[in-house]
């Protein structure tokens, strides 16, 4: 329980700090309307690749043998995922909006700015909570065999990223 503390205070103290950088980084990017008017189509937010479950372990729950009861309970478990965050979605892709048209003008205006994040955060921090609902959802549904061979595939996964990224240290340092 300790162990999910820290980890969501970090995660919240790291959301935190980057929201309080980003007016900072605001302020100094002084780019022309051509340069923005080059810039490519931004996918918007909260539209992602492959379907929810994906984003939570869907290809590590994949290599776990579900059996179709499991498969439909996690597919459920998705759906009510989905429909619960629906409005969070919205309010949040509404309050990015917000922000990117603060920025458009010809002035900075850090208080909207500031304003707008706030807003920002506080709606990921909900939607931080919600995902940690999901993943215990999808949890609650797998045996005991299943979660030590999950949490053995992301102990995997971990070792894989932590080489990945020395690996393009070492090439960068070169």
């Amino acid at each position: 329980m300790k162990k999910m503390a820290t980890s969501f205070s970090l995660a919240l103290a790291m959301l935190l700090a980057g929201v309080l950088a980003v007016p900072f980084t605001l302020g100094q990017s002084a780019g022309t309307e051509s340069q923005q008017e080059k810039r490519p189509e931004r996918r918007p937010f909260g539209k992602r690749r492959g379907d929810r479950g994906e984003r939570f372990g869907g290809r590590l729950f994949s290599r776990l043998n579900l059996t179709d009861a499991q498969k439909e309970q996690m597919k459920q478990i998705n759906q009510s995922y989905s429909e619960r965050t629906r409005s969070l979605r919205e309010e949040l892709r509404a309050r990015h909006q917000e922000l990117r048209q603060a920025q458009n003008g010809d002035t900075f205006n850090e208080t909207l700015a500031t304003q707008k994040m706030t807003e920002i955060s506080a709606l990921q921090v909900k939607q931080m909570g919600e995902q940690f609902k999901l993943r215990k959802e999808m949890s609650s549904v797998l045996t005991p065999e299943q979660k030590t061979q999950l949490e053995q595939l992301r102990e995997q996964m971990k070792t894989k990223r932590e080489q990945f990224k020395s690996g393009r240290g070492e090439r960068r340092a070169n």
